[in-house]
């Protein structure tokens, strides 16, 4: 067995929206901790391929890809189903596919109120209800990428907002249902990379403001459906078959889910002894 503490060898990661911007990172940083990944995407294959071709040449049969719609009801046990399929378990659910645009009232369809929730709270619904027996049997994790508009609604994305609002009450209650098997935690990115599509300089004034007023709430301590991130909190798994215990059922409001930061939560999460559930 690998004791370094900081190592998910053998663990099995599954992302959703993991071929570009954001999602890519994430399987980059945990793939150099040891991981092996299941890369979902809907219609960027050629990223995808890209990316997987990429890191099974640092490590042979590590990654694997799978295109579905999220919003297909057959969406959420294919990709379990390819998971395990193509590694033999799943430790980690990542639900990072998002779709984000204005939705201005007055201008609102069924078809954009079908998109938003289906793809930010619907699809992780789903995919954690797929995916919640083979995470118990690996003692696993989830981890829903939320969105401090849904505590501070951003103008012009009511859907949007709402959207990323009941992701964050979902992450809350999946972890009462699911732990203490299975964590459950959230985390707001902030602003990291601007949309492909054109955003003007007001609204992006707008979302910076917006994140920085409720971190400068978190760090004096005011209540917030949002946690401060602290150094002491452990979010990703131990070891497969561990019974540690760590936080669950919160919201986390990070500057980027990257690179060595990333890197450092896994470590601190393999030391987790003796912390309490939410």
């Amino acid at each position: 067995m690998n004791n370094d503490p900081s190592s998910l060898r053998d663990h099995v990661v599954l992302i959703t929206g993991g071929a570009r911007r954001v999602g890519a990172e994430i399987v980059r940083t945990l793939h150099a901790a040891g991981a092996n990944a299941l890369i979902h995407y809907r219609s960027s294959a050629a990223a995808a391929l890209a990316l997987a071709e990429e890191l099974n040449r640092i490590r042979t049969g590590s990654v694997a890809v799978q295109s579905v719609d999220l919003l297909d009801l057959e969406a959420a046990d294919t990709l379990v189903g390819t998971a395990l399929r193509e590694f033999g378990r799943l430790d980690i659910l990542i639900n990072n596919a998002s779709t984000f645009y204005p939705t201005p009232i007055g201008k609102i369809t069924l078809a954009h109120w079908d998109d938003l929730m289906g793809s930010n709270l619907k699809a992780p619904l789903f995919l954690s209800q797929a995916a919640a027996p083979s995470l118990r049997r690996q003692c696993g994790l989830i981890i829903n990428i939320v969105d401090i508009h849904g505590l501070r609604p951003l103008k012009r994305h009511p859907v949007y907002s709402i959207a990323k609002a009941g992701l964050a009450m979902l992450t809350r209650s999946l972890a009462r249902e699911l732990g203490p098997e299975v964590r459950v935690n959230g985390i707001a990115p902030g602003p990291v990379l601007w949309p492909e599509h054109y955003m003007d300089e007001a609204l992006k004034r707008e979302i910076i403001s917006a994140y920085c007023s409720v971190r400068k709430c978190l760090m004096k301590g005011a209540g917030s459906a949002y946690a401060r991130p602290s150094k002491r909190r452990k979010f990703l798994p131990p070891r497969a078959g561990s019974r540690a215990s760590f936080n669950a059922g919160m919201n986390i409001a990070a500057n980027i889910f990257s690179g060595d930061r990333t890197r450092g939560a896994i470590s601190r999460s393999k030391r987790a002894s003796n912390s309490t559930r939410s």
